[in-house]
């Protein structure tokens, strides 16, 4: 949901670096060169090794030439995202609303005339399903729009059966909400809505409002199918008095939906919009109310240490995630429908974008891509620039219709778009395909815990990935090395400490999954520590080296 503050985010830090040597991108661990045991991943759930990529329908591709994106189009382009390494998707608002947007929903049991029929998106459903990719819809819970049925009558007539579905008021209370005005003046009385005075909030002390919104998520799950729900605008759903954003109120109410919605299905999965949050403030949510939570600090810091090209933003930030929510339990992502294009956040560098892929991609939680995100889109400002048609060719309407578009194709094209970099094997595109082949590839980047390596040049972030499993040695199935450049220059005059970590002591190959040259063997002592190391030559500017640790034979043998 779009909220009239603005959130500079974006992380940092990936590299356009181009390999002499590329070994075979295998899921291999340290202890024994086998994959990670099955009976170590049969007790994951399917969201928390998954990446996801955000869609917003009327932008994507038009399959019927009216210039508005479709479920039709999607499903066309399907191939285009499991060969791109997605392996989920979320779809931003897909009901009838009075709104481009749709994040005013007039029929929860409905789909947008505009997009197709409900069974243009069953057919997508199952398509998506055939490839192995899970779909989740937006769930608008907090309010409605104006335009909904409820809301009519229930502004029309102080009697009707709606009219304790929202908020009322005789005379104007008088107090702002968190983003602004909250009272709005209806026919018969004053009507709170948090946003503005087309989007009524719900009124979900009445438990009419909980078991009706209850219907609307069995009809998703079981009648039509998808795999769950991004939860817009959760913190602001039930006030108590003035106190308006994250109540004990709202926390109790997720906890009797989430019981509600892994009764309909277990394997069914929730990720909440909390804007603003942290690890901290994530972690109240995700015992028992959604899965999980985005983190929008972690994006704000990754933003911050690329543009201020020094790890000092983003290395706080880890620290404190994982202080907080040691398991990492929350959602990442580098920018929304909600920001200015990362893009444009990045001074159009194409080598920044991909900087700031590779932190995302090597980084813990599950990642979320904005579509377009991975080919450059740019836009900023209003939010419809922010949600511009995909860039599919240099061609006419970007590819995206045959047709005007129901907004203009962004600047750049001509440059950035599908077809042109699945030629470029120095695109951004050709970047994302690869870190996304590494992270599913490799259990270390997806199950991994994550240890902070202290650099002794503050434009170099390092980090180290251990995934675990009992039937390894010492526990550790495989650990991998990611070293970011985080500057316009090379980087050859530093060193790497870590004071401990799940490694045995012993000296490590390291085996480039990402970037080239010239490689040390990691020298680990007790405790897992290891010191004033310098595990490649050089690092390019703004580039990544992925490097897979793995022990050296025994002398003597």
């Amino acid at each position: 949901m779009k909220i009239p503050l603005r959130l500079f985010l974006i992380a940092g830090i990936l590299a356009a670096c181009t390999s002499s040597i590329k070994l075979p991108v295998e899921n291999t661990p340290i202890s024994s060169l086998q994959p990670t045991p099955m009976s170590v991943r049969a007790t994951r759930s399917w969201w928390e090794d998954a990446v996801f990529y955000e869609i917003f329908v009327r932008s994507f591709y038009d399959s019927n030439g009216d210039g508005i994106g479709d479920f039709n189009g999607i499903t066309e382009k399907l191939d285009y995202l499991h060969e791109l390494g997605v392996t989920a998707i979320w779809l931003m608002p897909i009901q009838p609303s009075a709104s481009y947007h749709g994040y005013d929903v007039i029929n929860y049991v409905d789909v947008n005339p505009d997009y197709g029929t409900l069974d243009d998106f069953k057919h997508l459903l199952t398509e998506a399903h055939k490839r192995g990719l899970h779909v989740i819809i937006d769930l608008v819970l907090n309010h409605t729009s104006d335009q909904n049925p409820w809301f009519i009558d229930a502004n029309n007539n102080p009697q009707s059966p709606y009219r304790n579905w929202y908020i009322w008021s005789d005379t104007d209370p008088g107090y702002l909400g968190p983003l602004g005005a909250a009272w709005h003046p209806g026919k018969h009385g004053w009507y709170y809505g948090i946003f503005n005075a087309t989007m009524p909030d719900l009124n979900y002390n009445n438990p009419v409002v909980t078991a009706e919104m209850e219907k609307v998520v069995q009809f998703w799950l079981n009648s039509v199918g998808v795999d769950g729900f991004r939860i817009d605008a959760a913190n602001y759903l039930i006030e108590e008095g003035q106190k308006q954003v994250n109540t004990q109120s709202t926390h109790k109410w997720f906890k009797g939906f989430y019981s509600a919605y892994k009764a309909d299905n277990p394997d069914a999965f929730t990720v909440g919009e909390v804007y603003g949050s942290d690890a901290a403030l994530a972690s109240t949510y995700t015992d028992d109310e959604m899965d999980m939570i985005f983190n929008f600090e972690l994006a704000a810091d990754m933003v911050n240490s690329v543009n201020g090209q020094t790890n000092s933003a983003v290395d706080s930030a880890v620290v404190f995630a994982g202080q907080s929510m040691p398991d990492w339990n929350f959602a990442t992502f580098l920018t929304n429908h909600d920001q200015d294009r990362l893009m444009t956040q990045l001074g159009g560098s194409a080598d920044k974008v991909k900087a700031a892929a590779s932190m995302l991609l090597t980084a813990p939680g599950v990642p979320f891509l904005y579509y377009g995100e991975e080919v450059g889109l740019e836009g900023g400002g209003l939010d419809e620039l922010k949600r511009r048609p995909m860039q599919w060719s240099a061609g006419a309407n970007a590819g995206f219709s045959t047709v005007t578009p129901w907004e203009q194709v962004g600047p750049g094209d001509q440059i950035f778009n599908v077809t042109d970099e699945s030629k470029d094997p120095t695109s951004i595109l050709a970047d994302y395909r690869e870190l996304l082949q590494i992270r599913n590839q490799h259990a270390a980047l997806r199950q991994g815990d994550m240890d902070l390596v202290t650099s002794s040049n503050a434009g170099l972030y390092s980090i180290l990935r251990v995934s675990r499993g009992s039937e390894s040695a010492n526990g550790v199935d495989e650990a991998v090395l990611v070293l970011i450049n985080l500057t316009n220059a090379p980087i050859s005059n530093y060193d790497l400490s870590l004071d401990k970590s799940p490694l045995a002591p012993g000296s490590y190959q390291l085996v480039p999954l990402m970037g080239s040259g010239l490689t040390a063997d990691l020298m680990v002592t007790t405790g897992g520590e290891f010191a004033q190391q310098q595990p490649v030559s050089e690092i390019p500017s703004y580039g990544t080296a992925i490097l897979q640790l793995q022990p050296d034979p025994p002398t003597g043998k």
